[in-house]
């Protein structure tokens, strides 16, 4: 069986608004077996956007953790990515999954790995840009230009970066989902 390479996920902060968009392809060794998966979900109340890349029933696994910590923490999203992360790093069962997700609300834009890290973007003057999988630089070095030489709103920020990382990234697609807040 192939390597499974699947996604990418951006997030972008401007203005007030954060918004996050995923691709939908999935692909097994060379062959697409999936054009519209959803990498995206809302948390907590709808006040929490997560995304992910890696393994989907890893990152399904840390869906479930992430909003039990989120739940537990009453929604402070800082606090419950440092625990997950924690819990991440150190349980030997979650040591083993192979996933990345970025979460946000409308003041956090947080990386979490399994390595324990939690990483906020450097947030610039026009706002601030996070990406994974596959196409995640091609994404990042859109969003920024886009954040930098445009008046975008986020999502159509967040969008337009996927379409040009799907035009050059052959794991990424342009079945794109679009989720933002407020």
């Amino acid at each position: 069986m192939g390597k499974v390479r699947s996604t990418t996920i951006v997030a972008v902060r401007r203005n007030g608004q954060v918004a996050m968009a995923g691709d939908g392809q999935v692909t097994l060794g060379e062959t697409v077996v999936k054009h519209s998966a959803r990498k995206i979900r809302r948390l907590y109340h709808d006040r929490v956007l997560a995304g992910f890349a890696g393994s989907v029933a890893d990152a399904l696994a840390l869906f479930q953790r992430f909003e039990e910590k989120l739940e537990e923490f009453r929604g402070d999203l800082k606090r419950a990515a440092v625990e997950l992360a924690r819990d991440w790093r150190t349980d030997r069962v979650l040591r083993r999954l192979e996933a990345l997700m970025i979460v946000a609300d409308l003041d956090n834009l947080l990386l979490l790995t399994g390595a324990g890290e939690v990483i906020e973007p450097d947030e610039e003057e026009q706002g601030g840009v996070l990406a994974i999988g596959s196409g995640g630089p091609y994404a990042a070095a859109a969003a920024k230009a886009l954040l930098r030489f445009t008046d975008l709103d986020a999502a159509t920020i967040a969008r337009e970066a996927l379409k040009i990382a799907a035009s050059l990234c052959v794991y990424t697609n342009e079945h794109i989902v679009v989720e933002s807040l407020p």
